[in-house]
């Protein structure tokens, strides 16, 4: 401020760079995953027909990486410039945003605890969806496929979800050749095989239930992600804390940044009016005694 001074307070410069130099890197990263969001609808074509975002009827995976991403630049942006500038604005609506994710994770794990069987109805029809959808989407087929083979499963609840896809459903009327199979990726793995049979699920639910489980995964991933929940609780609980304290981390070293810049504006006072009205030599003597 023009003709103003302070003394007494300052801006903390480890605070001041410390969250400069952590939220630049979240949001370059931020960027980083809309470009790669961006780039796979452009390759998929979805940028050129806009229309087609709504027209899958499963879970777009490039969706997370705009949704994640976008979240990440906006929170990068705010820190990142308002520290550097010391814009109090900025920093509040770093904090405050910051502070709501933060609730918002709090409250989805409290319901999730609380309302366990409506999740896992969710879940299934959530599930369910997607493998209607499976053919849609190459993105969603791989998601489908990376779910199945990471936990041993297939479906939701079992191998016969399947039936809910065109073309792997058991009707009279389905022309396909995977009638009545399932996709590779329910089917057991052979450590002897280098390559990937992607026929090892054709026909394989038109035997009976005793020799699927020779062939394919007949548990569903629903309660496969349940017991992998369970089996590592502890770390879950672990990662959950870590991004918990992270946050509220961020949020205190923000506030205390905002505190300070706040407390050096509150310190700028006028000149006295006396300094005005003295020539320049002894103007600076006032100003050094006023110091």
């Amino acid at each position: 401020m023009s003709g103003n001074y302070y003394k007494g307070n300052e801006v903390s410069c480890c605070i001041k760079y410390f969250i400069f130099g952590f939220n630049i890197l979240f949001w370059l990263l931020g960027m980083a995953l809309v470009a790669i969001g961006l780039w796979a609808w452009s390759e998929k074509g979805v940028l050129s027909n806009i229309s087609s975002i709504t027209d899958l009827g499963g879970l777009d995976p490039v969706w997370l990486f705009m949704v994640v991403g976008g979240i990440m630049f906006i929170l990068g942006f705010a820190g990142c410039i308002g520290a550097l500038r010391e814009n109090t604005f900025l920093l509040k609506f770093f904090s405050v945003f910051l502070g709501i994710i933060f609730f918002l994770e709090l409250t989805t794990g409290i319901l999730a605890f609380v309302f366990k069987d409506w999740i896992k109805d969710q879940l299934n029809l959530f599930i369910n969806n997607n493998i209607r959808a499976y053919r849609d989407d190459i993105d969603l087929q791989n998601l489908i496929d990376f779910t199945q083979e990471y936990w041993d499963c297939c479906g939701a609840f079992g191998a016969d979800d399947w039936n809910l896809n065109i073309y792997f459903n058991c009707t009279d009327g389905n022309p396909s050749r995977e009638k009545c199979g399932v996709p590779f990726s329910c089917c057991t793995k052979d450590p002897a095989e280098d390559v990937i049979n992607t026929q090892c699920g054709y026909d394989i639910r038109a035997k009976p239930d005793s020799e699927q489980k020779d062939y394919i995964n007949v548990k569903g991933c629903v309660p496969q992600f349940e017991k992998w929940l369970q089996d590592n609780l502890t770390l879950v609980a672990g990662i959950f804390i870590g991004v918990a304290l992270l946050q509220i981390f961020g949020i205190c070293l923000a506030q205390n940044l905002v505190s300070d810049i706040e407390a050096v504006r509150a310190s700028w006072v006028p000149p006295p009016l006396s300094m005005h009205r003295l020539p320049p030599q002894s103007s600076k003597k006032a100003s050094a005694y006023y110091s």
